[in-house]
């Protein structure tokens, strides 16, 4: 049926999904007629600077500008400054990235044109926090929402409430001038206005939203912080705000899209794609035992789809740390629970990666399982089970050699999961 291994099948599919949403393919059509004035670029995110580098070859006039992105994820660019600061957890750099971004579009007028780029990771790059308000305090507190299992979502509402560059706030600083705000998507169901705390997107969220989140996690606040939110500044800008009227937003790139086109190449090789959906979320623990239970079903009785056959899902899942935490981000989690659930199911490889290349904080995308995984893990006298409880998935892939390392792809469209079934 082909030529590759399974492994190499996985893998292939794999990039197949990340070059989907690579800028240089993407941002091209969306790009707007040059303005009478200035052309201004700003933006931040994993892929930031690759976005920077494709508008700049597709761009024919004068163009300027300032983005920031993720340590290590930077490209080479002519015209448009390229930043680099920390991420998950935010710091000086990131927050200084912002500052100037606010000062390069404020002066801006009517006739001037904005090209904002935005991507994952842009909530923890931008950060800004109000006057009063450290920045120690805000890295503290996504630190604990990231530790206790808080998704996307519950974090960006968060963030764009303590910040002075979300939740619409740097669209509304460039007003008058046009905004062309081009978004990479890695948020479950494509919500602008999560997309990296959506800085040029209005939102009806309140600091009330984002202080039951945070009771709701028993989240230890800082008075300042506290007071803050109880004051309910309402300091994300709404939908209607007239300073949002000049801008447009387009999602250039979606999870979907990744998806299927990996979908439209396994079945180009002879195996029947199923997308499971592109938007699941959960426990990574439990999403796996879901999906092995799936992939059990097509083994035993051809459904919901039979052999050769390829079941490919996207999304974003948790990691709820208990105690201390091993190495491993939420793929490999999802990986080593799925191995414990096929337990040796033969015919039956998966991967799971983050399409941005980084799998949590370590430098793996994510791994590969096979019928042998579990086996080859006994052999050198390694528990699974110890691994996953104490939160270890990337030791375990380590080694039993089956890590998927990329380096960082400049794009992100969430994870990507994929499990192979053959006859």
């Amino acid at each position: 049926m082909t030529i590759f291994s399974p492994g190499d099948l996985l893998r292939s599919l794999f990039g197949t999904a990340v070059r989907a949403a690579q800028p240089d393919h993407r941002i091209p059509a969306f790009l707007p007629p040059p303005p009478t004035g200035k052309t201004v670029v700003v933006g931040a995110g994993k892929s930031a600077a690759a976005m920077a580098r494709a508008v700049e070859n597709a761009w024919s006039r004068a163009i300027t500008g300032v983005v920031v992105t993720r340590d290590g994820h930077g490209a080479p660019t002519q015209h448009i400054e390229v930043l680099e600061a920390a991420h998950p957890v935010p710091d000086y750099r990131g927050m200084a990235a912002a500052e100037r971004m606010l000062q390069t579009v404020v002066p801006l007028g009517a006739d001037d044109l904005v090209i904002c780029l935005i991507s994952g990771g842009g909530s923890a790059l931008l950060t800004l926090p109000p006057a009063g308000i450290t920045l120690e305090q805000l890295a503290d507190i996504n630190r604990q929402l990231l530790r206790c299992g808080a998704d996307i979502t519950e974090m960006n509402t968060v963030r764009k409430n303590l910040s002075r560059s979300s939740g619409g706030r740097l669209a509304a600083a460039a007003y008058p001038a046009q905004v062309v705000s081009l978004i990479i998507s890695d948020v479950p169901g494509d919500d602008l206005r999560a997309i990296a705390s959506g800085p040029t997107v209005g939102d009806n969220a309140t600091a009330a939203d984002a202080l039951g989140i945070l009771r709701h996690y028993d989240i230890a606040l800082p008075p300042v912080i506290l007071d803050y939110l109880e004051r309910d500044p309402n300091p994300v800008i709404r939908p209607d705000d007239i300073r949002l009227s000049t801008t447009q937003n387009h999602l250039i790139a979606t999870p979907q899209q990744s998806l299927e086109a990996a979908a439209e190449a396994a079945q180009a090789l002879g195996y029947t794609p199923l997308i499971l959906g592109n938007a699941i979320e959960g426990e990574a623990k439990q999403v796996g035992i879901v999906h092995g239970g799936i992939a059990r079903q097509g083994v035993n009785h051809g459904q919901p789809v039979a052999p050769p056959c390829v079941i490919l899902s996207g999304g974003e899942t948790t990691v709820t740390v208990t105690g201390e935490a091993g190495r491993g981000g939420r793929n490999c989690e999802f990986l080593l629970s799925l191995a414990m659930t096929l337990s040796g199911l033969e015919n039956v490889w998966a991967i799971a990666c983050d399409t941005d290349g980084i799998d949590g904080s370590e430098t793996n995308a994510g791994a590969v399982i096979t019928p042998e995984s579990l086996h080859q893990a006994q052999q050198q006298g390694l528990s699974a089970a110890d691994y996953l409880s104490r939160h270890d998935s990337y030791s375990f892939f380590e080694a039993i050699d089956a890590l998927v390392e990329t380096g960082p792809t400049l794009t992100n469209v969430n994870d990507f999961r994929a499990i192979l079934i053959e006859p």
